[in-house]
């Protein structure tokens, strides 16, 4: 009796298994791919540029963390046809919890093969009339370097933002 309710249960198994299909099959694809057939001419809308101000500084070390509380994340697009831009230079700089500028809170990452980025750091703070934000600058072979700001509004913990760059 227990070995006819095993081998049914094998076949039945096998049965369940031969009518599945890969999930790779099935999947849609991640965010930010553009499938082989998608119409040439798709095109993603450019982020718009804001003030650099005046707390800029060069070479910011490579790092995705200057602190906890807020994560950043989005991808780095080219406007003609939504494609991702891997490798993609993308520095960040905020005012510290006390709303000063300083070198603990300035970073600089590569986008991944996908144009995909994250970055944490501290929940960004208003200062001086200012609402919280967080300063990005984005470079690319190829690409107009783009300024601009993520305002991430009080009481958030996290944003989306997508980095969508013009050709040169």
């Amino acid at each position: 009796m227990a070995r006819t309710l095993i081998l049914g249960l094998v076949a039945g198994l096998a049965l369940i298994l031969a009518a599945c299909v890969p999930v790779s099959e099935t999947a849609a694809p991640p965010p930010g791919d553009v499938e082989p057939d998608a119409p040439a001419s798709l095109q993603c809308e450019a982020t718009e540029p804001d003030q650099m101000g005046p707390f800029y500084e060069p070479n910011a070390p490579f790092r995705s963390q200057v602190g906890s509380g807020y994560v950043l994340s989005g991808r780095v697009l080219a406007v003609e046809g939504c494609v991702p831009v891997p490798d993609a230079l993308i520095e960040f700089w905020l005012a510290n919890p006390q709303g000063d500028y300083d070198d603990d809170h300035r970073a600089s990452m590569m986008s991944d093969s996908q144009g995909l980025y994250q970055f944490e750091s501290p929940v960004p703070v208003p200062y001086t009339g200012r609402p919280p934000h967080i300063h990005v600058r984005v470079s690319a072979p190829g690409f107009r370097p783009l300024v601009t700001q993520h305002y991430s509004g009080q009481g958030k913990d996290r944003g989306e933002f997508d980095l969508v760059l013009t050709r040169n």
